[in-house]
This record gives C-alpha cells, structure tokens and sequence, in this order.
C-alpha cells in the first residue's frame, strides 16, 4: 500500500492527533492537505499555541486544546504522541469505545517501502543511530534518518525507494505498541529510565522488544553481550541474533579485544580496525561502534567502516565542544538525559569536569550518579526540580567525605551556567550532563543545549 492509498483509505473517518509538535505537526499537516477530518488535541491553550494554532486552523483543522484535550475522546482513528503512553485512561477509554489507537511511526512501518535498521536501548541510541546512517551513507546508499533522532519520516515515503534505507531511533514510548519491526534492530544496553511514564522497570524492558518481536524471515537483532537483559531478549527473538563486545568473544557480531575490533563470523575473524583510531573519545563510544559496525554486516565493507571512525565528529548535543575560552573548554552534553549517559560522559574525559546538571524527574534512582560524582567531578553545580535529590545521593555517596566535592544548587539555569564560568581556570573543562531530561524547563534536551551553547558564546 502506498501512503496515498493509506490517506484514501481513512478520509472517510474522523481522526485525532494528540501532541502538536515536532513528530506530529507534519503528520497533520499533511492529513489536512488531503481532505482529512482532523482534530488537533494538545494540553497548551489557545494563547500558548499562537501563531501554529491560527496556521492549523487556517489549513481546516479543528483544535482541542486545554487541559482537558484527552477528555472524551471518540474518534476513529487516534494518534498518539510518543511521550503518550498506550495505557493512558483516555486512550484505554476511546479504546473501548471503537477508536483505533495508532502512532505515526506504526504507520511509517506499515508503508515504509525500503530496508529499515533501528537502534533502542537506554543509552547510546543517538550516537549508534548517527553512526549507522554515517556509515550506509559512505557505502553510497540513499538514506531516511529519523525517528526519534530527527524529523517523522512518514512524510517522506513518496521520495523513498526500494534501495534506499531507512535508520531510525526508537524510544521505550515509541514502541510500546508497535507491531512492526524492522528489518534488523540494536538494542544497545538496558539500564532503568523513564520510570515516571513506564508502569514498572519490567514494562520498560519489555516495552523494548516491540523492536524486534514482529520481524519477518530474515530479520536480525543485534545485542549487546555484555548487558544482563540480552539474553532475555534473545530467547524471544524470532529471526537470527548477532552481537557486539568489548570485554567477551562474540560468534557471529563485532568484538574489541586488545585494543582492536574484529568482525567474526562462521568462516573466522577479520581485523577493522585499532579501536584508538575512533575520532570519539570514551568507552562508550566504541561500543557505540561495535553495534553500528554489525548493524551494517553484510552493507558496508570494513574498509569505510574504519575510514567513517576515523573521521566521524559526533552528534549535536552528545560531548559537544562548543569553545574554548581562556583555556576552558565548554561542553554540551545536554543528551545525556540519564545517570549512566552522564557516567559514560564523566569516563571519556581526561580530566575532571565541573559539572551542572539536574533537570526534570524522571523517577531514577540517583545513587549511582552521586558514586560518579564524586569520583569524576571537579565541582558540581546543580539545577532544575531534582537538584535536591542529586545533591542528597552525592552528600550519601561513600566517596563523598574523601573527594571534598564542592556542591551548590543554583535554581536558575542560566546563573548555575555563569556561576560555573566564572570558578573555572585555564585547564579546566565545563561539562553539561544534566543526567536528567529537560521537560522541567525545556521542551526539550536540543532547546536545553542550544541555551547552553548561547550563554557560553556570549560569555567575555
């Protein structure tokens, strides 16, 4: 089915889209521009939305908004906003009533014409993704970014083609009801993370094998050996199972073993390359490229995987250098919305960076987070609604009496960001990694590190 024939399909129906914002404005838009009947709900008032609000309703949508948007919801088909979880009330409500519940993904894979790789997992699901796509772009494919990285690619089905490739990063709220999968998924590691939206850690791990359970003949799932949910995960894999390491011989997948990566398969190993000779620093960036390498088997040739390692600078956002000013380097690092993004942040420095994180509660425990602190930080300036509870873990950490970490909650942003310029010395590293998301503030982590980016370049 083409995606004409899925809008001709559903135009004689009524149709919901709850959340107007980055992955479902074009999917409205581009409902609107065939005839749909469609009703924009999002919980930002008439005066919040402005301009977008008046621009929608100019293009014939209808608008829900307010506080009570998800109330009676009754139309045939809804569709969801990722951060909307599927057991939401209202959603299970319009359920009973009739109403199909889908998401702009679901349908992207229903209709998506081309081979599809997609990476999940905790952390690393940027990096890994970029990479990927990095890699089939050097190998001289046609590549969809997107996703949970970028824009929706539903729009873009009418220019994709059978030879093309589409990359994509999944999110826990993006596939807890996905039926569809692709044709070969990374789940990079498991740790907890988005406890305040999941029912339980369970319900988070299990919301991941959506990524895989509904692969067809041929498919792959890519595990990360050394994470103690893979072999759950391969137990209920419906196709083969490859694997990257780099404390463990894998057979087949991708492996690092004294400093240097190998591609093992049935007929042995091949060298790639030196793993030293990845242009991004830390640990966890070279698993990051253990897992693209094998996404790729079989597509791209070890000789550009190496050259795209060697050459590739990383992802906006994810241990940015923004710029060095009289000798202090300032970096974002406004990805890393967890506690272990910001440990695998902390690892991959070589010296010990003042810190400023804090953000929105997601509901994670920080005791690991304070253990790292005050083994890795300098100085750590905290902001947003879990300062406090950062700061309590930090001061409950038993590296805390000997590290004499220096700690300050500074509520305001901006002022924690200056406050933390201004202590600095030549030498020294200013870090964002707030191990938090951004919602508290923010619509965002992007808008969070683009804020921070434009303090540090006004600082004199």
């Amino acid at each position: 089915m083409t995606l004409i024939d899925y809008i001709n399909s559903i135009k004689d129906k009524k149709i919901a889209v709850l959340g107007i914002g980055v992955s479902n404005t074009p999917l409205i838009e581009l409902l609107l521009s065939h005839g749909c009947d469609v009703t924009a709900c999002d919980r930002r008032s008439p005066e919040e939305m402005g301009e977008e609000g008046k621009r929608l309703l100019a293009l014939g949508a209808r608008l829900k908004l307010g506080e009570d948007y998800l109330e009676e919801l009754d139309q045939d088909i809804i569709f969801r906003t990722p951060g909307l979880m599927p057991f939401d009330r209202h959603l299970e409500a319009a359920r009973e009533r009739g109403s199909l519940i889908t998401s702009e993904m679901e349908v992207f894979f229903a209709l998506c014409p081309c081979r599809s790789i997609a990476v999940t997992g905790s952390d690393g699901k940027t990096t890994t993704t970029s990479i990927i796509a990095e890699l089939l772009k050097a190998g001289g494919y046609r590549v969809h970014l997107g996703g949970n990285i970028g824009h929706p690619l539903l729009c873009e089905i009418p220019d994709t083609r059978e030879n093309d490739v589409a990359v994509l990063e999944l999110s826990s709220f993006q596939l807890h009801s996905m039926k569809c999968s692709p044709d070969v998924a990374v789940i990079t590691n498991i740790s907890p993370n988005h406890l305040d939206k999941h029912k339980d850690y369970q319900d988070y791990i299990d919301a991941k094998r959506a990524i895989y359970e509904n692969q067809k003949p041929g498919g792959r799932l890519v595990l990360n050996l050394d994470d103690g949910h893979a072999e759950y995960y391969r137990q209920s894999a419906p196709g083969r199972v490859s694997w990257f390491s780099d404390k463990n011989a894998v057979k087949p997948g991708v492996m690092c073993r004294d400093g240097i990566i190998y591609r093992v398969s049935e007929a042995g190993e091949s060298r790639i390359m030196d793993a030293a000779d990845i242009r991004l620093p830390g640990e966890h960036n070279l698993l990051n490229y253990l897992a693209a390498f094998e996404a790729v088997s079989g597509m791209v040739g070890d000789e550009i995987c190496r050259l795209v390692a060697m050459r590739f600078a990383g992802v906006e956002h994810r241990l940015e250098n923004v710029r060095v000013l009289r000798g202090v380097t300032y970096i974002n690092d406004s990805i890393g919305t967890s506690p272990t993004r910001t440990a695998a942040g902390l690892h991959a420095l070589k010296v010990k960076p003042i810190v400023i994180a804090g953000g929105y509660d997601k509901h994670i425990p920080f005791s690991s987070l304070g253990d790292e602190l005050c083994q890795y930080a300098k100085r750590v300036y905290l902001t947003g609604a879990t300062a406090k509870k950062i700061d309590a873990a930090i001061k409950a950490s038993r590296f805390y009496g000997e590290s004499g970490l220096e700690v300050r909650i500074i509520d305001d942003f901006e002022l924690a960001v200056r406050t933390a310029a201004a202590g600095a010395e030549t030498g020294d590293i200013v870090l964002l990694s707030p191990a938090c998301a951004a919602f508290d503030r923010f619509k965002n982590f992007a808008e969070r590190g683009r804020f921070f980016k434009k303090i540090v370049m006004e600082l004199e």
